[in-house]
């Protein structure tokens, strides 16, 4: 038995199952970035925590002279850092990883001079880390007295709400706030909240005195034909492949834009044409002033493409250059091609990858992601939410994993 613990490769392989603790730590080191943390037993959860603190101490202490536990050892204070600074109330969860941290720091096998110096430098990183984190809460961020109101879950559970009033030197406001109730990450006496995720549906001034929320469920068609009623106006942005999906070409969605007053004249527009202008709103003449021209197919093309064109698009002299073919780099050759005597481009020709609502059906609606039926809220009669545009939007990317100074805030 003695010589299997001996053995270099049983510490090696001990060495990794101790790692697992480092990476446990560089985990909540993210969490502690993008999500706010809830603890429902505190007790439990230190005792859990310094329990598995314990077991990777002996592990680590067993392996020390490993390199993978030298280094691990010298992590864990590191990733512990912004932990620290974020989740400073949260005790139970940080005294038993710090002091495993301190202790296979000290008593790591690497040698006296590397371990005072990586002591040193961990040691200024939080004393900075503080300051900075310190000053930046106190000088930064306004602060203002708010009080919720109300507060629960939709009727299908899926998203959650808040009546927030907030005092100010402005007879102060009230606010709806809606965030997805399905971006929660829980473990045992613990939940962790994906920050950032609430939206703003409803804001007035001053404090509302009458406070009236209505929960209803409308199907998807039903709120198509609400929103269409009210605007033809409503655009959907689509994919590239979704265009193609739904019958559209790259061709379609070609528009021109920023164009000089000249050029608008002399191809019979008017100055109140500022609005981009779909290609196929143009004669055949009207394109040539941009040095478009259409073949019969409907297919767009470039009439006099220069060399550095050409060259783009992979054509020799004499080879037709579509519009369609060129990437987004190409487009920009072409308008750049185009310049007054200041250097501007005299138009933009640019792909539009919005389509209006109205031109879509409810099955193409649903290939978009929107659910068959969902939840729409009322505030005070009037309609702040609706699932559909929630879905339709992305409102609620809980994918997305974008770093910002909101992020330290929350």
């Amino acid at each position: 038995m003695k010589n299997f613990f001996e053995n270099i490769w049983t510490k090696r392989f001990v060495s990794v199952i101790a790692a697992l603790y480092t990476v446990g730590v560089c985990c909540l080191s993210y969490f502690s970035v993008f999500y706010s943390i809830h603890v429902r037993d505190k007790v439990s959860l230190c005792i859990v925590v310094s329990a598995i603190s314990v077991i990777a101490l002996i592990l680590m202490l067993y392996t020390r002279k490993q390199l993978l536990t030298r280094i691990s050892s010298f992590l864990i204070l590191t990733a512990m850092l912004p932990v620290v600074l974020l989740y400073f109330g949260e005790k139970e969860l940080l005294i038993p990883i710090i002091l495993t941290g301190v202790f296979i720091l000290l008593l790591s096998g690497a040698g006296e001079g590397t371990k005072t110096l990586v002591g040193t430098i961990i040691l200024l990183m939080y004393i900075f880390g503080a300051l900075g984190y310190f000053l930046f809460t106190s000088f930064f961020i306004t602060s203002a007295k708010t009080e919720v109101i109300e507060s629960g879950l939709s009727p299908s559970g899926r998203y959650r709400y808040s009546v927030v009033n907030t005092e100010d030197t402005s007879n102060g406001s009230t606010s709806v706030y809606i965030e997805p109730n399905y971006a929660d990450v829980t473990y045992p006496f613990v939940t962790f909240k994906l920050k950032n995720m609430e939206l703003i549906v409803y804001h007035e001034r001053p404090v509302c005195e009458e406070i009236n929320l209505e929960w209803t469920n409308q199907t998807r068609e039903e709120i198509t034909g609400e929103l269409t009623s009210i605007t033809k106006d409503i655009d959907v942005t689509l994919t590239e492949s979704e265009l193609k999906e739904f019958g559209y070409t790259v061709d379609n969605q070609l528009e021109i834009a920023n164009v000089n007053i000249y050029y608008l004249l002399e191809a019979g527009l008017t100055a109140k044409d500022v609005n981009p202008i779909r290609l196929d709103d143009l004669n055949e003449q009207q394109l040539a002033v941009f040095d478009i021209g259409r073949d019969n197919s409907g297919k767009y093309y470039v009439l006099e493409p220069l060399e550095e064109l050409l060259s783009r698009a992979k054509k020799s002299a004499g080879e037709t250059v579509y519009l369609s073919e060129l990437d987004s780099k190409g487009i920009e050759t072409f308008n750049q091609s185009h310049l007054d005597e200041f250097g501007y481009t005299l138009f933009d020709i640019e792909k539009d990858y919005t389509v209006p609502l109205n031109e879509l059906n409810n099955e193409q609606i649903a290939s978009l992601g929107v659910s068959e039926s969902g939840d729409v809220l009322s505030f005070n009669g009037k309609v702040c939410f609706r699932f559909y545009v929630a879905e339709l939007e992305d409102y609620f990317n809980i994918d997305s994993r974008k770093f910002s100074i909101d992020l330290l805030t929350s």
